[in-house]
């Protein structure tokens, strides 16, 4: 009986296929639009076969850096939010990135929420181990949110932490 279903198992999953995906047209760079499948690019004598993706890494990196200009754009224009939300993007392809944290905890302080604020800044000192400039300036972001929270112990203790660190 077990030989009999371990048999139905090999059958189905024969039977089984993936889903096709497709590529998107190749475009030639004179732009005289897409090429047909069989069709070549003028001097060439036959399709190249398709290359891999780049490696996910460069991609991340310059995916990050683009959030970020984008952030800056928004800082600029005083758009908060979309700001808020371009980090947020940038922390999700770099979740251990402690300088987005301490980005994000920066602009929340700014948008008048110091509790979330003291808490993103505490979450970039984890991540940010042996950057000593960056801890400090965490420890003054919690600072400025405790101070906001009328916690003017917590405030100086931050205070007093930045301090050891390096940071006036």
């Amino acid at each position: 009986m077990k030989r009999l279903v371990a048999v139905l198992f090999v059958l189905l999953g024969a039977c089984s296929t993936a889903p096709q995906r497709s590529l998107p047209p190749v475009v030639e760079g004179s732009g005289s639009g897409p090429l047909t499948p069989g069709q070549t690019v003028p001097g060439d004598t036959a399709p190249e076969p398709l290359k891999a993706p780049p490696p996910a890494p460069a991609a991340t990196g310059g995916a990050v850096i683009a959030l970020l200009d984008r952030a800056d754009s928004y800082r600029a224009s005083g758009d908060m939010s979309n700001e808020a939300a371009a980090i947020e993007r940038a922390l999700r392809i770099e979740p251990n990135n402690a300088r987005l944290w301490s980005r994000l905890a920066a602009t929340r302080l700014e948008q008048g929420q110091p509790r979330q604020a003291e808490q993103l800044a505490l979450k970039s000192n984890a991540l940010a181990a042996g950057d000593k400039r960056l801890q400090a300036q965490n420890w003054r972001l919690v600072a400025r949110a405790r101070w906001a929270l009328d916690d003017s112990a917590g405030a100086r203790a931050a205070e007093k932490n930045a301090r050891a660190l390096g940071g006036s």
